[in-house]
């Protein structure tokens, strides 16, 4: 296929959710056929799982600007702009909104299963970089299909892949046969069914970022109502001054306030913490789980086990593409010095783009908190940015791709290994501030959810 007609192919954008659904927006906004596939059976599968979880960041942070002129004809505005949606919030009154504006171009029960460029396996060098990319599909009734793309932005996210029990990154011995009472989720308590499985019970939550603030903070609240209630905190590393967050320094307030309520928890006595815990390993005792570190320690017995232990990317179904990803965080290798949660400060975070996005296969782009890897650091205003300057490179404007700017607040310090598993360093500042917790939404004031973030 010619150059010409590659151009007339759609840009393919993986994932229905804030970033893929920008993207699109972005497209039409240039004048560039957008088609969206969605997993899922509505716009922002991932983030309504997360329905219950409110967001740190206001309405004013989380609409995308091309999205909310796409939207503007059909009498939609924007909510009030210093308010904190919840995730249902966002997905019901922003998300799907946008999504149907969008009609045809976003496909919903289509799941991605390959990308490649057409007639090529990722070996093959003659002629490749002529080839339009062929996306290979499966569909909610059991059909596969092959679409044609000159471009491909995988916007599909990392939340559909959660970070083990295991400390090395691994399961945990004994963690899949233990499934049954492992969750990796922040638990839903105005559910029934959610509340009733941990009301009395005793909880271990393993887990150092915004993510664990919140199962603290709603487990604690729990525990004010329901007696027996109880949450055992298991962190890798010691606590120092830096473990709850940012405070009142943070500059997202609800982050910073909801790191105040688990260390709240604590200090009334409504969760416990156990420090330096490296989980290797988990036993069943009877109707109860025992975890084991790596030294042999073993933790009394708990009814549940919460894992909220960082999310990661899913690369399978790139197998075939050629990327270009850092052999630690598995973001683009020119992103990743400046995401770097062993080392990166939001305030030394250099605006990025295009330039930063880009693979050794040209036209396609990780973007969203997929093209962070394994960091936990992003916010929607950085996936907003990312597809803004994409989606200029696509159209071949390389002056606006390159004109990027970014700015994100400074808060508390981020999780991780590196620095920051030593106390010492951790307390002299060594080990830099984060721009988001790992999941960046949030309940109550406003706290996190393991999902990718705002």
């Amino acid at each position: 296929m010619n150059a010409l007609a590659t151009d007339q192919l759609p840009v393919v954008v993986v994932g229905a959710g804030p970033v893929g659904l920008a993207a699109a927006a972005r497209l039409v906004e240039r004048g560039i056929e957008a088609l969206v596939l969605e997993a899922g059976p509505s716009a922002g599968t991932a983030v309504r799982e997360w329905a219950h979880v409110r967001l740190f960041s206001p309405w004013s942070e989380i609409t995308d600007p091309a999205a909310e002129k796409l939207l503007a004809p059909s009498g939609w505005t924007r909510p009030d702009g210093s308010a904190y949606p919840t995730g249902g919030d966002w997905a019901e009154q922003y998300l799907q909104p946008l999504a149907d504006i969008l009609d045809d171009k976003v496909r919903y029960g289509v799941t991605v299963v390959g990308v490649a460029r057409a007639g090529r396996d990722r070996i093959v060098d003659s002629g490749r970089d002529e080839q339009p990319f062929t996306v290979h599909v499966a569909t909610a009734d059991g059909r596969e299909e092959r679409i044609s793309a000159r471009a491909v932005i995988d916007a599909s996210g990392t939340w559909s892949t959660p970070g083990p029990l295991g400390a090395d990154g691994l399961p945990a011995l004994g963690e899949k046969s233990a499934a049954d009472r492992i969750s990796y989720r922040v638990p839903d308590l105005g559910d029934p069914a959610v509340r009733a499985r941990y009301a009395g019970r005793r909880t271990a939550v393993v887990g150092s970022g915004a993510s664990a603030f919140t199962a603290l903070a709603l487990l604690a609240d729990l525990a004010a109502d329901e007696p027996g209630t109880y949450a055992v905190w298991i962190l890798r590393r010691g606590i120092t001054g830096s473990t709850f967050g940012g405070g009142e320094a943070d500059q997202l307030p609800a982050r910073g306030a909801l790191g105040l309520r688990a260390k709240a928890a604590v200090e009334a006595g409504r969760a416990g913490t156990v420090t330096g815990f490296r989980t290797q390993a988990v036993e069943r005792d009877g109707d109860r789980l025992v975890l084991v570190d790596e030294d042999g320690r073993r933790l009394d017995p708990v009814d549940e086990v919460i894992a909220l232990t960082g999310l990661r990317p899913d690369l399978t179904f790139l197998s075939e593409i050629r990327l270009g990803l850092d052999d630690r965080l598995q973001a683009p290798t020119a992103l990743a010095p400046l995401i770097d949660p062993n080392v990166h400060s939001c305030g030394t975070v250099y605006p990025h783009g295009v330039l930063e996005l880009s693979h050794p296969e040209r036209g396609v782009y990780l973007a969203g908190m997929k093209s962070y890897g394994r960091a936990p650091t992003f916010l929607a205003l950085t996936g907003y940015e990312q597809v803004r300057s994409i989606t200029a490179a696509i159209a071949g404007d390389r002056e606006a791709a390159e004109r990027v700017e970014l700015t994100l607040p400074e808060t508390g310090v981020c999780g991780g290994a590196g620095l920051f598993d030593e106390p010492d360093a951790a307390q002299n500042g060594e080990s830099g501030g984060c721009c988001a917790a790992p999941a960046a939404p949030q309940t109550g004031i406003g706290a996190p959810a393991p999902s990718g973030g705002c």
